[in-house]
């Protein structure tokens, strides 16, 4: 994927460590390319446009038989039920490969997903994310994951159950703000340690660092 280069890890890892040693609670950095690949997505649209050239046909048939008979040697016949309708079939199709092949390049593809979908997918792939990687593997459960996805220009902060309790969405707010200000203008690495950063001082206030706390999950930003 290449999204950021050593030092810019190196920028997030040190933005993290910075941050816990304020707090007992344990922060995690995932940076994906995409949350999803949107195959239900193309399909949906391969067949609207299958059954819109159906369609079409249905109610302008003679431009598409003119075009046929002027294909086929220019002598005009009269068409037969079951030749319209294998006309109508054969129209949708090469609409649905024309469609499924168009979708296939991702940039198509992503402008053509609607933002509510990207949204979800993102939501729904943070948590699949911090299950995996910081849901119950910290000793107070104290976890809390910043996710961010770069084709969906999405991001995500999801804390463990203890912390949700404690803290409402909303204070995250400034914690997303100031990340989503510098990756705007292309600092990736500057927006997650700023968000890093905003999420280690909510913490600090809740949860702040015991005498014997160890460092229970890796600093490091996981690139997937």
């Amino acid at each position: 994927m290449g999204y950021l280069s050593q030092s810019d890890h190196e920028i997030v890892s040190n933005a993290v460590a910075e941050a816990e040693l304020t707090t007992s609670g344990e922060i995690v950095t995932v940076l994906a390319d995409r949350s999803d690949a949107y195959d239900d997505v193309v399909l949906v649209w391969a067949a609207a446009l299958a059954f819109s050239a159906m369609s079409l046909f249905a109610v302008l048939p003679q431009p598409f038989m003119d075009l046929w008979d002027s294909l086929v040697g220019g002598w005009s016949h009269v068409w037969t039920t079951g030749e319209l309708a294998s006309m109508t079939i054969a129209l949708g199709l090469v609409a649905f490969v024309a469609g499924w092949l168009l979708l296939s390049w991702d940039p198509l593809r992503f402008a053509l997903t609607p933002g509510p979908v990207k949204t979800a997918r993102a939501h729904v792939r943070a948590i699949k994310h911090f299950k995996v990687g910081a849901e119950r593997r910290t000793h107070g459960r104290t976890g809390v994951l910043l996710y961010l996805s770069m084709r969906e220009h999405r991001a995500e902060i999801v804390a463990d159950q203890p912390i949700a309790e404690i803290v409402p969405p909303e204070v995250w707010g400034e914690a997303m703000a100031d990340m989503l200000a510098e990756i705007k203008q292309g600092h990736i690495a500057l927006g997650l340690a700023a968000g890093v950063r905003d999420v280690g001082k909510v913490l600090s206030e809740h949860f702040p660092r015991a005498e014997d706390d160890e460092n229970e999950l890796p600093d490091r930003l996981i690139e997937v």
